[in-house]
């Protein structure tokens, strides 16, 4: 007998799955009944529970990380005309936080086997405009912050690290996003810990933390009885119902980290002789691999027949040089296009289970094109 809509949805598999309890539920729940709604005491609790995890001096929440960015690339003073460097590989917000404030985007190739920066093409399109260089480690994988850092001192550059992707992933100096003046966190949805929004910027830096505070809400620090307009800001502040997300989400962390992994692994021993290349994160170093990530012919093909077998998949989304509105020189990057062209995501997050896993491993096995 053939199933019926309902029970096919309920066996689909979605490409992106998370979850939220009971605890988080009780804490929102105090901190309403405390009235501790707007931000307050319960964001400066998740802020220091965030600096201890990090080991970093100081911790910034806002409203998405897309705001942190935002704040950051204020903060460092970027304005019209300033260029600030980036990969090509990244999620378009990266890119729009520059653009909002009149800066030039400035895209570089990514690595051959990997969507991160190519330390080797920075230098050769710094300027006399270039304020600031701003590595993206997506999907956990860590950008050459050593080297990001050198050409920084050499040429008296800012370096705000888009972290989005990476809380919990680590290289052999400590947590990614805490080797630059800022780095900048996202509590998407699709993020290890969630917030439903939310993000938040760390550093280690007095004047920097001083500033991107007063930025978070119109650029004064206290937003009760302000004595004077001093600097450019905007409300990008967190609020205490959503903090409180945050505070069980962090605890669960390191147990998700764990299951992140699992998957991928899953994902690698399942597919090792089948059309679907891994793109590799490197567990050895710390790296964490939020989402599952493969290059594959015929991508629009795969993602049509696995959504006809009840699995969602996603196609990797453009590189920056495509979006024209941008206005930034459209310099070709071979190896970004070809993640452009191939890259898909299959099946990820916290919540997915070993089950659902296997399913997609065996569906992709008893396909063939």
């Amino acid at each position: 007998m053939p199933l019926e809509i309902s029970e096919i949805m309920d066996l689909r598999i979605n490409w992106w799955s998370t979850s939220f309890g009971e605890k988080e539920i009780a804490l929102i729940g105090e901190s309403i009944r405390a009235h501790n709604v707007s931000q307050g005491k319960v964001t400066r609790q998740f802020e220091e529970a965030v600096s201890e995890y990090l080991n970093v001096k100081h911790v910034v929440a806002v409203s998405n990380g897309s705001c942190a960015l935002l704040a950051a690339l204020i903060a460092a003073g970027v304005g019209p005309d300033d260029e600030v460097i980036m990969p090509n590989r990244t999620w378009i917000a990266t890119a729009h936080a520059v653009r909002l404030l009149g800066g030039r985007v400035v895209t570089v190739d990514v690595e051959k086997a990997r969507p991160i920066i190519d330390v080797a093409e920075i230098e050769s399109v710094v300027t006399t405009r270039t304020k600031v260089i701003l590595p993206v480690h997506m999907n956990g994988r860590a950008a050459n912050m050593e080297v990001i850092q050198q050409i920084a001192r050499r040429h008296k550059l800012t370096v705000i690290e888009d972290a989005a992707q990476a809380i919990g992933s680590r290289n052999r100096l400590g947590y990614l996003g805490t080797h630059s003046d800022m780095g900048c966190f996202s509590l998407s949805v699709a993020k290890a810990i969630s917030t439903g929004q939310g993000g938040f910027i760390v550093t280690n830096d007095d004047h920097w933390a001083e500033k991107l505070r007063a930025i978070r809400t119109h650029g004064v620090e206290s937003a009760k009885d302000p004595e004077s307009w001093v600097m450019l800001g905007f409300n990008f502040r967190f609020n205490d119902v959503l903090a409180s997300i945050g505070i069980e989400q962090l605890k669960l962390l390191p147990d998700r980290i764990t299951h992140l992994k699992e998957i991928y692994q899953c994902y690698a021993d399942g597919l090792r002789e089948s059309s679907f290349a891994l793109i590799p994160v490197d567990f050895d170093s710390g790296e964490v691999p939020v989402y599952n990530e493969f290059l594959v012919e015929n991508r629009e093909i795969w993602i049509d027949r696995l959504e006809n077998k009840g699995i969602e998949t996603r196609p990797f989304y453009p590189d920056i040089n495509n979006a024209s509105y941008l206005g930034s020189k459209r310099n070709y990057c071979p190896n970004s296009l070809r993640f452009n062209n191939k890259g898909i995501y299959l099946p990820s997050g916290p919540a997915q289970t070993h089950e659902s896993i296997n399913q997609v491993i065996k569906s992709i096995q008893n396909e063939s094109l």
